[in-house]
């Protein structure tokens, strides 16, 4: 099936590495072209090498960029419209908040999560939307915690769902323009972020959590960015206000 992907533009913020990487790697593999974001400046020059070397030359660049900067995602439109003249859609992807029970958590741990996970995606989605071009996409990288809490990660229990929430309301707002908004809730994905989270899980958590997986294992994260660049095209037109469950069928409710 043709996604309708090439020479569509896209921004990946926190496309150095997991999921992001992931979805950037998908959206060039058909015809897409890519603007990656990354704080690590080192990281995002290798992601960039790694892409062309699978065929992407000339198609990915990298721009270092904190969206806690409340600058950083205007500066990341800018560049797209100076290099490319047009911007399609982006994927939101920023990194997990440290694990913590909600109530152990100290405010400046929530403080810091806040303006990274949750006012720096906000910014960054109304930001990146009023420098698209036309019609398009925006995403949303949740977590499962959107509709069910996970043990030992109450920072992101408290800020995701609102998250998930921000999505649907700019789905309304945004879509008399043709963009549609949605949220992706990755489950358990073999990221670096996964595997440092069950380093510091009890065993037997992590053995219950992998046993709570339908499909029996844990997803590649290329199988989530096939999902997130399908999203992302013209082939998923008419889904918006959606948010996915990218998780191998480990959530029980609808």
């Amino acid at each position: 099936m043709d996604l309708g992907l090439a020479e569509r533009v896209y921004v990946v913020t926190g496309g150095s590495k997991g999921l992001g990487f992931a979805t950037a790697a998908a959206l060039v593999a058909d015809g897409a072209r890519v603007v990656l974001a990354s704080r690590d400046e080192k990281n995002m020059a290798e992601a960039v090498t790694r892409l062309e070397e699978q065929g992407a030359a000339g198609r990915a660049i990298g721009i270092a960029a904190d969206l806690s900067d409340p600058e950083a995602a205007g500066r990341l439109a800018e560049a797209t419209l100076a290099r490319h003249g047009r911007l399609d859609g982006a994927l939101i992807s920023v990194g997990g908040p440290p694990p913590a029970r909600a109530a152990d958590a100290t405010d400046e741990q929530w403080r810091d999560a806040f303006e990274t996970v949750f006012l720096g995606a906000v910014r960054a989605v109304r930001t990146l939307i009023d420098s698209m071009t036309g019609e398009g996409a925006i995403g949303l990288v949740l977590s499962t915690s959107v509709r069910s809490p996970i043990a030992g990660l109450g920072i992101s229990n408290g800020l995701r769902p609102g998250l998930a929430m921000v999505a649907k309301d700019m789905a309304d707002e945004f879509g008399p323009r043709g963009i549609r908004v949605f949220g992706l809730m990755p489950g358990r994905i073999a990221t670096d972020r996964m595997r440092e989270l069950d380093e510091v899980g009890e065993p037997a958590a992590v053995a219950q959590a992998l046993n709570s997986i339908p499909l029996g294992r844990y997803g590649d994260p290329t199988e989530f960015g096939r999902t997130a660049a399908f999203m992302l095209s013209p082939a998923a037109g008419y889904v918006t206000g959606s948010v996915i469950a990218v998780d191998g069928g480990a959530l029980r409710s609808l």
